[in-house]
């Protein structure tokens, strides 16, 4: 991906975006698509947490599933704290919890609450890609929760077409194109092909016209 012309893409989506007045701030989004590729077999599709260099704009929200002393130390790192007694309450009521799910970007649990987790809430949390990450009861957040803060999720399903955050519309120009060669990278190093792979990438943000990058 030739930097020169993705800064210019970039810029000309938003240049586009500001010509509307928009009562929010807009994502800025890469969309992919892959070529040659049989996206039937699983072994092909893509699920990926990628550390964007320059952040997402805005942070992720990250929810923690715990108990005990990793409950009372990252109580503060943390957008939200659902402890184990809250477990079946929210599984009986969905709609609260698919809320809370559509809320939080990443969740993370405590390795125990697991097998609980999985057989209650894991009906909501799978199908939308955000299974908690297991952790030690002992283990420091810090570094963690602070990744993911800058982190996005790259998931294809069984698609060719897929997207994912590259930004926010208040951000430079050249720092969203070093966040897409972050995503492309990381693409390519799981696809058969690499590059070959992947027909094209657009740029585009929430409710602006696309433009190609690659």
């Amino acid at each position: 991906m030739a930097e020169k012309n993705a800064v210019e893409a970039i810029q000309k989506a938003l240049d586009e975006s500001k010509k509307l007045e928009r009562k929010f701030k807009q994502n800025v989004d890469i969309v992919i698509n892959l070529k040659n590729i049989d996206m039937n077999d699983a072994k092909n599709r893509i699920e990926e947490e990628i550390v964007l260099p320059h952040g997402r704009g805005q942070e992720s929200k990250v929810a923690l599933i715990a108990s005990g002393e990793l409950a009372v130390k990252s109580k503060n790192l943390v957008d939200l704290l659902i402890k184990p007694e809250d477990i079946s309450e929210l599984a009986k009521d969905k709609k609260k919890f698919k809320k809370i799910v559509n809320d939080h970007d990443f969740f993370i649990a405590e390795a125990s609450l697991m097998p609980t987790i999985g057989k209650t809430l894991g009906v909501v949390l799978g199908p939308r890609g955000k299974m908690p990450k297991p952790v030690p009861p002992t283990i420091d957040l810090t570094n963690i929760v602070k990744n993911l803060r800058s982190t996005v999720k790259v998931r294809s399903k069984g698609n060719v077409t897929f997207h994912t955050i590259a930004g926010k519309e208040d951000m430079p120009a050249e720092h969203i194109a070093e966040n897409i060669e972050a995503i492309v990278k990381r693409l390519e190093s799981k696809l058969e092909r690499g590059r070959l792979n992947i027909s094209s990438i657009f740029v585009k943000t929430s409710m602006g016209p696309s433009e190609r990058v690659m």
